[in-house]
């Protein structure tokens, strides 16, 4: 298996361990806030506003483009809050639905770039590892602890 197929295979596997943790839960346990000001909701909510924020990184790197000017994520508090806020009156099923989607678009864009844009330090595969795989497992573990504490 090629450098590039493991990358998207770990963090198609962690998505489906997301998916795996929030499995069976209803709205009122999705919503009941627990982490801070945030529930499942929040978090999933976020997840896929930095997947639709790195889709066109990905696709400028692609290019031979910076993926995004300096200083643009800085603050990823403002940005993660931003995210929730744009989508607090959502219902849980477009939640779900749109998480869904945008993982897709984003293994679309990260399947789309040639081996040259994931060398170990590049920042390519620094995306796809920290809006993907590493994200995911973040989360995943933070709910699944959630979940047998509760």
């Amino acid at each position: 298996m090629s450098d590039k197929a493991r990358l998207l295979q770990e963090a198609d596997e962690a998505f489906g361990e997301l998916r795996q943790a929030i499995d069976g839960l209803d709205d009122a346990r999705l919503t009941r806030v627990w982490l801070g000001t945030w529930g499942i909701r929040e978090i999933l909510i976020h997840i896929s506003g930095w997947h639709q924020e790195m889709v066109p990184a990905l696709a400028r790197v692609a290019r031979g483009e910076a993926a995004y000017p300096a200083g643009t994520y800085d603050d990823f508090d403002a940005w993660n809050a931003r995210f929730a806020a744009a989508k607090s009156g959502a219902k849980t099923r477009e939640i779900l639905d749109e998480l869904e989607a945008s993982h897709h678009a984003f293994m679309t864009a990260a399947a789309a770039l040639g081996d040259e844009h994931l060398a170990p330090d590049a920042t390519a595969r620094k995306i796809i590892d920290g809006t993907g795989r590493e994200h995911y497992r973040e989360h995943t573990a933070q709910i699944v602890e959630w979940r047998r504490s509760a």
